[in-house]
């Protein structure tokens, strides 16, 4: 009497020469059954984005007046509304340039091992835990007008009135900048850990300085990661929307589109062009990132001598 027994660990299910049967069958049809590992992913972005963004793109074409495109167009007929945009890039723009910026060369510095390298580590990494709220906070107590910049700088007879640092553009930029190093800094790390050092002592050999060899070799191998990080960088800081009410001045000089947003839906309860306006964040952030990574494509090309 044969056993019916599965192999220890098989579990239940269906017997051995039905699952290499099946797993053939898989094969033959161009399947494979770990992509079957991506469901429960796939299934997550359906039900958190992909299902409120198309939900939302059905709402923006049903206004109560003005046809189809309504929401639409009562957005681009209000000139304050519209300046809302330029803001946005005012801020977003300076703020991502200046986190890779200075992401580079502390990246640079610190792939070398060196005594207190943790400590330094996690102290640039430390914003992340804060949030937007903390830092916010943060920055009108110490570069508000009493604050301990604005008196540090008082006692050292540099100043005799307060800078003003905070509830202005200023204040919102310093916020965005606080919030978006850490990813930068992280983001720049990882790709200068993935440069070979064997390229730049190679180089060394032949006479090369750190400058030469970081211009000539670790900057065009990172350019492509710091483009990428620059997207991500950038779409964070154009979601802005708490700093730009706490340390900025939400109904002028940082009336970011998000504000309008929101202003929109939840304050004049128009849902249609509140969705319009949510709609056109993501055209323009969606621009961005399309021009950035066909830069990246392109220098990609040239350096690889136009093959893809």
């Amino acid at each position: 009497m044969t056993s019916t027994l599965s192999p220890p660990g098989a579990g239940p299910g269906p017997s051995t020469p039905e699952r290499v049967a099946l797993r053939h069958r898989l094969a033959e049809r161009g399947v494979d059954r770990t992509l079957l590992l991506l469901l429960p992913g796939l299934l997550a972005v359906v039900a958190l984005f992909c299902y409120p963004f198309l939900y939302g793109l059905q709402i923006s074409f049903q206004p109560t007046t003005g046809g189809t495109l309504g929401s639409y167009r009562a957005f681009f007929d209000n000139s304050y509304a519209v300046g809302s945009i330029a803001i946005t890039f005012k801020l977003a723009l300076p703020a991502a340039l200046i986190n890779v910026g200075a992401s580079v060369p502390i990246s640079y510095r610190m792939r070398r091992d060196f005594r207190g390298k943790r400590l330094l580590l996690a102290l640039l990494v430390v914003p992340i835990t804060l949030g937007t709220v903390l830092t916010a906070e943060g920055i009108v107590e110490f570069f508000g007008p009493v604050g301990w910049f604005n008196q540090t700088l008082r006692t050292l007879h540099l100043i005799h009135t307060p800078l003003t640092l905070t509830y202005n553009y200023w204040g919102v930029l310093l916020s965005l900048v606080i919030s978006g190093f850490p990813f930068a800094f992280l983001l720049t790390h990882s790709y200068l850990s993935g440069i070979h050092p064997a390229l730049e002592r190679a180089a060394a050999t032949l006479g090369a300085d750190w400058r030469q060899r970081f211009r000539h070799i670790t900057f065009p191998l990172l350019l492509p990661g710091l483009m990428t990080t620059f997207v991500l960088t950038f779409v964070l800081a154009f979601a802005v929307f708490p700093s730009a009410i706490m340390v900025g001045d939400p109904d002028g000089r940082t009336h970011v589109i998000s504000i309008e947003a929101y202003e929109t839906a939840l304050e004049r309860f128009n849902y249609s062009q509140g969705c319009a306006i949510a709609m056109i964040m993501t055209a323009l952030m969606l621009t961005v990132i399309a021009l950035t990574m066909a830069l990246r494509t392109r220098l990609y090309r040239g350096a690889t001598g136009g093959k893809g």
